[in-house]
């Protein structure tokens, strides 16, 4: 499987963002969930030219709230490991956290959680060297107070 995602900044993924409207807010949303979507399709959908939609991303990506695209390749073999980095921080919110973590190739979904933690991370590595650099790496961003590792030993139910 072969997605395309969009990497948008803290700022969009928490729904802070100055100078945006409702047209950016769905240029956003379609964005993140369909990376490759043609330009004349989103204009479509959204009701403006190709030309005024272009412009609209090129500025969201001059502004830092779309931060790139990458491809989201899926399991190309069985030696990936999958774990949960489960944080707790010092002080919420904590947007240069999450710019932090947005950074790490290796993280795939970033969740503000209720109750004792604060951040729930979702990650995958290609060996447990690679986890505990990653993790001592996260460990130590200025805001973390506390970070425990939980491996996924196996997925008894998925669904996407």
């Amino acid at each position: 499987m072969f997605i395309i995602t969009v990497i948008l900044s803290a700022a969009a993924m928490s729904g802070n963002m100055q100078d945006t409207d409702e047209i950016d807010r769905a240029i956003l949303s379609i964005l993140s969930r369909e990376g490759r979507v043609p330009m004349k399709s989103l204009a479509g959908r959204i009701g403006l030219s190709r030309s005024t939609t272009t412009e609209r991303v090129s500025r969201l990506e001059r502004k830092g709230i779309i931060r790139g695209y990458r491809a989201d390749i899926g399991q190309l073999d069985e030696g990936q490991i999958h774990a949960f980095l489960l944080l707790t921080l010092k002080r919420t919110p904590s947007i240069g956290v999450l710019d932090r973590l947005a950074g790490f190739s290796a993280v795939r979904k970033v969740s503000s959680v209720s109750g004792q933690l604060d951040l729930v991370v979702e990650v995958e590595v290609g060996s447990i060297n690679a986890l505990n650099e990653l993790r001592n790496e996260v460990a130590t961003l200025d805001n973390v107070e506390d970070l425990t590792t939980a491996i996924v030993l196996r997925r008894d139910i998925e669904r996407s």
